[in-house]
């Protein structure tokens, strides 16, 4: 993996494969500098995202596929464009059916990280299944909303959202 330009970059000789995500960014202005936990944990996903993921437009041409994440307003914005250049195009989500899974799940970052420093390993793992379930929600509304656009599994789907969170984020 390299990085560069604000996000990171699978190496070439990973993207022979085809239907992937080759390269990630999120947009600048979402990123909060101050913010350790969060620009952590932006990093890890999209470097997980890259490691492994299935990824395919449908209807345009085979990958490997270059995304960038943004958002205006209430909106989540998905560029999709080829590696080559040749191909682009924009997703435009509503945040609607993700907003009560996302402030839950924003919630409970929140207080598993709290609970890293100060509680049992028996709470600790109390959060961590609700986080997981949650996570697992917001996945399956992702590949619901992307149904006839992008297909991608499931594993793909959980890193994406992780993502997506982390373009919503208030801390």
């Amino acid at each position: 993996m390299t990085e560069r330009e604000g996000g990171i970059t699978r190496q070439q000789a990973d993207t022979a494969s085809g239907d992937c995500l080759s390269h990630v960014t999120l947009d600048e202005r979402l990123i909060n500098p101050l913010s350790h936990d969060s620009g952590r944990d932006r990093k890890i996903a999209i470097y997980d995202l890259l490691q492994e993921n299935h990824f395919k437009v449908v209807g345009g041409p085979g990958g490997p596929y270059k995304l960038h994440i943004d958002k205006q307003e209430n909106r989540l914005i998905l560029t999709i464009s080829a590696n080559s250049g040749a191909y682009s195009r924009t997703l435009i989500l509503s945040r609607s059916p993700f907003r009560r899974i996302m402030k839950d799940y924003d919630a409970l970052l929140e207080s598993y990280n709290d609970a890293i420093r100060h509680a049992p390993p028996s709470r600790i793992e109390a959060i961590d299944m609700g986080r997981r379930g949650l996570h697992d929600e917001g996945s399956r509304i992702l590949q619901e909303r992307l149904e006839g656009k992008v297909i991608i599994d499931f594993a793909t789907a959980r890193r994406l959202f992780t993502l997506i969170c982390a373009v919503f984020w208030k801390r």
